[in-house]
């Protein structure tokens, strides 16, 4: 099986040959990479100025890899040496191309460091990559990485095209992309769209899926089908895999929701070859933090068709937000901390009536809903999915009467005045403001704090200095997701709660949600306002 990198250089600027810089890999030079199946070998059949490829060329040894396999395998049979695996882009050559490049995929580059920070004009080549799914499928998973794709399917037989075409298609792939980030994505997709992996798939899965997706795979709108078969659909892998992507991106709800055009299969007990890249390929990448194994509660979808509103941002369950009940205990992932203290200081405050600002799919209408002293609760959304979402997630079609008389869901914008959004004791924006554009907070302001104004309103962001606390974020990652347009320090949120509360007649408290590191704060920053002369706990 082939794969080519090539980049092109003018004459004006640097040398296409410094591609070899990049892949750590001289391009005068053949290279060979033994591989637990088979040889892998990189050369390069052009170096010029002007252009350069570099080739990945994997010999598989069918034997050696169908020795490796057990007898409960699958295609445990003539199967095992009668397949594509040796000519057909795979898992294998996901392996061998993170082995290959280990130290390209982690954005290291001593020779040229420049270089190695900034896109690249690249072209990939793949003459045969089985494609479950088809052409539009390669489409859907590389065109929102900002490549320009060209995928031809192969036909069956070019002697006979009434046969029709075959599962492969020819793939090329053109685009402005960091090298590291081109190679990252090819690792976590071309098993994706093989929808096969030749190894056990075992915890550390999840570790190697958010490092090498770190920069890209929370904000990709098919980062449900890519975790699932990736994961092999693995149920357990997967919720851990979402809970890690929910602190680098909000829309969770939606990945766990079963695609309609994916067939569910029983787990695979796909053998072992015993290694794969575990020692190799990730092994120049930043540590992940450890896996906890089981379910883990997300948060709400992402709200991506008004740039005015997003709803809440979930977190991980294995960051180091969460506050253990014992020694023995699993962290509490930081959004069920976060949902607790929202509906912790709404009872403090004395509230019956709550509206939930950019409700996302629910989870605190849910916590709110639980409690009868709510008497009356609304969520709005700018999404009329993540809406449908929370119907779904909340069973409001088999809600008992008393329960559905106390909930309404509607849809409006945050930065436009809306009848329904006053007539509440509070008002909550968890995780919402974040992803308005700076200009367009004032709009928020007035729509919130002057217009409905409420008795209380309770509002969480990100403490953007608690970043550094989440090694996989990566470097050059400062905000945990795309869509946030900023993030605020604690003096940040402080100044913009107090000048708010001056302006619309507010007093305002503020309190930590998580894990209170002595020296960067918490991972959660939350601001308590009330009317002035209404309660309000620590005022600050």
């Amino acid at each position: 099986m082939l794969l080519t990198i090539s980049t092109a250089s003018s004459v004006t600027s640097r040398p296409a040959t410094d591609l070899g810089f990049l892949l750590h890999k001289h391009p005068d030079r053949v290279q060979e990479f033994a591989q637990s199946f088979g040889t892998a070998r990189v050369f390069y059949p052009e170096a010029t100025e002007r252009r350069c490829t570099a080739a990945l060329l994997l010999d598989v040894d069918a034997i050696r890899l169908a020795r490796s396999r057990g007898k409960t395998a699958p295609d445990f049979s003539l199967g095992q040496y009668v397949n594509d695996r040796p000519y057909a882009a795979s898992s294998l050559l996901a392996v061998a191309l993170a082995d290959v490049f280990r130290t390209a995929r982690a954005g290291r580059c001593a020779a040229r460091p420049e270089l190695a920070a900034a896109p690249l004009p690249l072209e990939i080549r793949l003459p045969a990559l089985p494609c479950r799914g088809g052409a539009a499928l390669a489409h859907r998973l590389f065109e929102p990485l900002g490549w320009e794709v060209a995928a031809e399917a192969v036909p069956l037989d070019e002697g006979f095209p009434e046969w029709g075409d075959s599962r492969y298609v020819r793939l090329a792939l053109r685009g402005e992309v960091r090298l590291a980030d081109a190679l990252n994505q090819l690792y976590v997709l071309l098993p994706v769209l093989d929808d096969a992996k030749h190894y056990w798939l075992a915890g550390d899965e999840v570790d190697k899926l958010i490092r090498a997706g770190g920069g890209w795979l929370a904000g990709h709108p098919e980062k449900g089908l890519i975790t699932r078969r990736y994961l092999g659909r693995r149920r357990g892998l997967e919720r851990t895999a979402f809970a890690r992507l929910a602190e680098l991106g909000d829309d969770v709800e939606e990945a766990l929701e079963p695609p309609v055009d994916e067939e569910v299969v029983p787990e695979r007990e796909d053998s072992v070859t015993g290694t794969d890249d575990v020692t190799g390929a990730d092994a120049s990448a930043p540590e992940a933090p450890a896996v906890a194994e089981g379910p883990a509660e997300h948060g709400a979808g992402r709200t991506t068709e008004h740039a005015g509103e997003a709803p809440h941002d979930s977190a991980a369950s294995d960051t180091p937000d969460g506050d253990a009940t014992g020694p023995d205990a699993a962290p509490v992932p930081l959004n069920v901390l976060r949902r607790d203290a929202v509906v912790a200081a709404v009872e403090e405050l004395g509230a019956r009536t709550v509206i939930d600002l950019g409700c996302g799919s629910g989870q605190l209408l849910a916590a709110l809903l639980a409690r009868p002293a709510f008497t009356r609760i609304a969520g709005a959304d700018v999404s009329t999915q993540a809406l449908a979402i929370a119907a779904r997630k909340l069973k409001l079609d088999r809600m008992p009467d008393a329960k559905r008389a106390r909930l309404e869901l509607f849809q409006g914008a945050l930065t436009y005045a809306d009848p329904r959004f006053a007539g509440y004791d509070a008002a909550v924006l968890m995780e919402v403001i974040e992803h308005v554009d700076p200009p367009r907070l004032p709009a928020l302001e007035r729509v919130v704090f002057g217009s409905a104004k409420p008795a209380h309103v309770v509002v969480t962001t990100p403490n953007r200095e608690y970043n550094v606390r989440y090694d996989f974020l990566g470097e050059g990652r400062a905000m945990r997701h795309p869509d946030h347009r900023f993030e605020w320090t604690r003096a940040e949120f402080a100044a913009w709660a107090r000048a708010v509360a001056d302006r619309y007649g507010y007093r305002v408290a503020f309190r930590a949600v998580g894990d209170d590191d002595p020296d960067v704060g918490p991972p959660t920053q939350m601001a308590v306002f009330s009317v002035a002369g209404e309660r309000s706990e620590g005022d600050g």
